[in-house]
């Protein structure tokens, strides 16, 4: 019989959700990748729909998000939760929105340790690796099979 996740995953609220995506931002981000605190934070983010991975205990573990020009971007989960499926959830999850909002694809920009992970979801990279915050990066797309 297949382990119960210990987290879920569902649709944020920013008015709600906000401290807890920010918290998440700044331990992955900030502190673990040491990205610059002001390229961290866009006047986007209010109006994106986030996608948030919570412990039983409700504290968020895992974020994603997916703008409205169809990207998604700021995939990150604690060091604690990785490795157990909440990355495959909010990808999941992200897709999801974008099929359902009429998208035809997705792009991302996705740190080059992260190639495999998105390949083996159906992302195709895309051009040269290029650097965000001193980190290297690759354009990454995945296109609905059914447009």
């Amino acid at each position: 019989m297949p382990e119960t996740p210990h987290y879920m995953v569902r649709p944020a609220r920013w008015s709600t959700d906000e401290a807890g995506i920010a918290h998440v931002r700044r331990r992955v981000f900030i502190e673990e990748q040491a990205v610059p605190e002001g390229l961290e934070w866009e006047v986007l983010d209010p109006d994106c729909a986030w996608f948030v991975a919570c412990g039983l205990d409700g504290e968020i573990v895992g974020i994603v998000r997916l703008t409205p020009d169809a990207r998604i971007g700021r995939m990150a989960v604690l060091a604690s939760w990785r490795r157990q499926g909440v990355g495959a959830a909010l990808l999941a999850s992200a897709l999801d929105a974008a099929r359902r909002q009429g998208y035809s694809g997705v792009r991302l920009s996705a740190q080059t340790h992260a190639l495999p992970f998105y390949a083996r979801y159906g992302f195709q990279t895309e051009g040269e690796v290029f650097q965000d915050a001193g980190i290297p990066h690759l354009a990454m797309t995945f296109t609905f099979k059914d447009h």
